[in-house]
């Protein structure tokens, strides 16, 4: 029976990897800051939530021993240079010491498409250095390193489509900074999926997959879709607004400073500069024997779902009349 320590265990992704990897009856062990966190997943089989700081490098390698591998997904999406350095570059430096000294070798590491070392963000930059501490890592020969390069991930607990959808119900009009924005949405079984298969295939050792969806959409008509998906409007949605960038940029300076985490920083804006899509050199969920979900396939189920629907029946209650 194998072990997984899964570091980010608690969040949207890592609750669908331990209900993956606890189908499979591998014993899971989830770290977390406050065990309250974890109380979406205690009723999981051969899970163990554990009260520990990942940050902490001497308790991280504790952690660690004893485990047949490791998954890091921890991410931030909001934040300063600082903040996204500690979560995306130190962190998996200190993993990879930690597993060197555990003796553990494998590992599968969440990090994002576009991530880049000249990328526009801090966000996509520190992304960058933390998959180079960990390559590095692995060319030394202490770890066994898949990595995994996501699009922008949905499901029926996102913090995407849901927001636009609940926005919408409350504004008249969208606003929107990065229209244009181009994504290629992934559902989060699919993403989860990929993770738990790459544990289960040696051959995915030393790959770097891009996980993407089969579709590509600007960020206009992801908030478009995601109102008429939700009945908005009478399955209208609201209209999109697309902001110049000067605008666009005090809306995100704005929203920095509402009160609880944001929806939207200046440092999201740079990076969607940079396209949120499959490159096309590496090798993408096919790869891995999976055949993405459309959105379209996935998100009326969540959100609500009455768009067309509600107005056949609309149309069938007035011809009844």
């Amino acid at each position: 029976m194998k072990k997984i320590l899964v570091l980010g265990g608690t969040g949207f992704v890592g609750r669908h990897v331990c209900e993956k990897l606890s189908r499979l009856r591998w014993r899971i062990t989830v770290p977390t800051r406050r065990l309250d966190n974890a109380r979406h997943i205690l009723s999981l089989p051969l899970l163990q939530p554990l009260e520990a700081s990942v940050h902490d490098e001497a308790a991280l390698t504790r952690l660690i021993a004893g485990h047949d591998a490791v998954i890091n997904l921890v991410a931030i999406l909001h934040g300063s240079a600082a903040a996204f350095d500690k979560a995306h570059v130190e962190l998996p430096q200190k993993i990879a010491r930690a597993c060197a000294a555990a003796g553990v070798r494998r590992l599968v590491h969440v990090s994002a498409l576009g991530a880049a070392l000249d990328a526009p963000s801090m966000y996509l930059r520190s992304k960058a250095r933390g998959e180079a501490a960990l390559q590095a890592a692995a060319a030394a020969g202490t770890l066994d390193l898949t990595v995994l390069r996501p699009s922008v991930i949905f499901g029926a607990e996102d913090r995407f489509l849901n927001l636009f959808a609940r926005l919408q119900q409350v504004f008249p009009v969208m606003p929107l900074a990065g229209a244009d924005a181009r994504f290629q949405p992934v559902w989060v079984e699919d993403v989860s999926e990929a993770l738990v298969r790459c544990l289960q295939d040696s051959a995915s050792i030393g790959q770097t997959y891009e996980v993407c969806g089969p579709d590509v959409f600007t960020l206009r008509q992801l908030v478009q879709r995601a109102g008429q998906w939700a009945g908005v409007n009478d399955g209208q949605g609201r209209p999109v607004i697309g902001l110049p960038d000067a605008l666009g940029r005090l809306q995100a300076w704005l929203m920095e400073r509402a009160p609880g985490e944001p929806l939207m920083s200046r440092d999201n804006l740079d990076s969607m500069q940079v396209d949120n899509i499959a490159t096309g050199r590496g090798p993408g969920l096919e790869a891995l024997g999976l055949t993405p979900a459309p959105l379209a396939g996935i998100a009326p189920g969540y959100l609500g779902a009455r768009g067309l629907r509600s107005r056949l029946t609309d149309l069938r209650r007035q011809r009844t009349r």
